[in-house]
């Protein structure tokens, strides 16, 4: 679980380094704000991919399935700064077996929500898939 409380201390202590207030008025939130953030964007840490996985049997459907322009947002892990892109996902069913649509969306946006790499999150949606 994320520590918000740790997260605020941690803000106002960088707010403090930079040589910032953090008690001025536009910063008084700042630590807050951030915290919240961070439990947003970094909620793929503690939800399991396999708990989002439906496997359907098809054993007729034997054709690339394929979505594109998955939205994506990240944090590099390195410098703890965003990255945005879009993923596009195919995959041919093996043994009759395909996942819904929507869960590959959703695979996406749980591994993204983690610190990251391009290079690993892109190893990570294809190992889970």
């Amino acid at each position: 679980m994320i520590d918000k409380e740790k997260i605020k201390k941690a803000v106002r202590d960088i707010l403090e380094a930079i040589g910032e207030d953090p008690d001025r008025e536009g910063l008084l939130e700042t630590p807050d704000r951030v915290a919240r953030m961070y439990e947003e964007i970094f909620a793929g840490l503690h939800t399991d991919v396999k708990d989002v996985i439906k496997i359907f049997q098809e054993d007729e459907h034997q054709e690339i399935i394929l979505v594109k322009d998955i939205p994506l947002y990240s944090m590099c892990e390195h410098h703890l700064l965003p990255f945005i892109g879009a993923a596009h996902v195919a995959y041919l069913p093996r043994k009759g077996k395909i996942l819904g649509l929507s869960k590959l969306a959703r695979i996406v946006d749980i591994l993204a929500k983690r610190p990251q790499l391009q290079e690993r999150l892109t190893s990570e949606i294809a190992d889970t898939i």
